[in-house]
Order: C-alpha cells, then sequence, then structure tokens
C-alpha cells in the first residue's frame, strides 16, 4: 500500500457519534469500535515510515 491508501484509511476510519468506527459501519456494515484494526495498521504504517525518513536523515 501507498501512503495515500493509508491516508484514505485514516481520513475514512473515524469515531462515530456512538463511539463505532464510521468508516467500517459505512463500508462494511460492520459494528466495530473506535479506533478499528484498519486503524491502528495505518497509523503504526504512518510512523514506521516517518521514523525511517528521520533515520535515514541522521545518517
Amino acid at each position: 500500500m501507498t501512503g495515500g491508501q493509508e491516508q484514505s484509511i485514516v481520513a475514512v476510519h473515524v469515531r462515530g457519534l456512538d463511539g463505532m468506527c464510521a468508516g467500517c459501519r459505512a463500508w462494511w456494515a460492520r459494528l466495530t469500535p473506535y479506533p478499528c484494526w484498519q486503524v491502528e495498521w495505518a497509523t503504526s504504517r504512518q510512523a514506521r515510515a516517518t521514523t525511517a525518513r528521520f533515520l535515514e536523515g541522521v545518517r
């Protein structure tokens, strides 16, 4: 996946008024508590990419 796809996951999978993931409900009709596993995955990928860019600049 590319950074753009991860950003779109983070943008769509947000907390709904009831505390459930709005993206999971809209895309798959699932009632999943927020943060869902997709948001956790996408944010961890973004954090890894940021850390890698930072460490490459340090070397």
